[in-house]
């Protein structure tokens, strides 16, 4: 685990991590928030542990497991990361139940702006609190923004102990498969 002097520890806080997204990308996938080391690196998901990367390969989205370092590749596949909440914490239960509708309404204007065909926020509970609904599940939602289609898929971090890396591949591919279906 890495440790961080409280100087680092707050340009963490501060620093905002810059989206990877195009217009009319086939997927968008929202994480919650950044983390203390997605903020330290500025690349997505880069926590050890978290097993957003392993999903993306072993779904098939990539043809090999790319680094967070390597997030600029996912254009290229037709595949961009944003977050629901721009701010960095150490936890995602930090973040405010304002924070969640704030950063779900800013979502929802990037998304119509950027028209991906697919919305895929990684992490129900952030989900529900963003868009207030609280029935929602893992897997395609009834609710569209814009053109774009939506899907939750389950969080990636290694805390979320009821989705294993290969349950949670296989729901990463269901997606996968109704975006190429599009």
């Amino acid at each position: 685990m890495a440790r961080f002097t409280p100087e680092e520890l707050q340009a963490a806080r501060d620093r905002v991590v810059p989206d990877v997204v195009a217009e009319g990308l086939r997927v968008l996938f929202c994480g919650i928030n950044p983390g203390l080391m997605t903020a330290a690196t500025g690349h997505h998901f880069a926590r050890p542990g978290n097993r957003f990367w392993p999903a993306l390969h072993r779904s098939g989205f990539t043809p090999r497991l790319l680094k967070p370092s390597e997030q600029q590749e996912l254009p290229s596949y037709g595949l961009g990361i944003t977050n629901v909440v721009a701010r960095a914490s150490a936890r995602a239960d930090e973040l405010s139940a304002a924070e969640y509708r704030e950063g779900g309404r800013l979502l929802a204007t990037k998304v119509e702006r950027l028209r991906p065909r697919w919305l895929a926020v990684v992490g129900v509970t952030a989900y529900r609190a963003a868009f207030d609904d609280r029935t929602a599940r893992v897997g395609p939602q009834p609710r569209t923004i814009g053109h774009s289609r939506v899907w939750v898929l389950p969080n990636p971090s290694g805390l979320n102990a009821h989705w294993t890396l290969e349950t949670m591949a296989e729901e990463f591919g269901r997606l996968r498969e109704a975006a190429t279906e599009d």
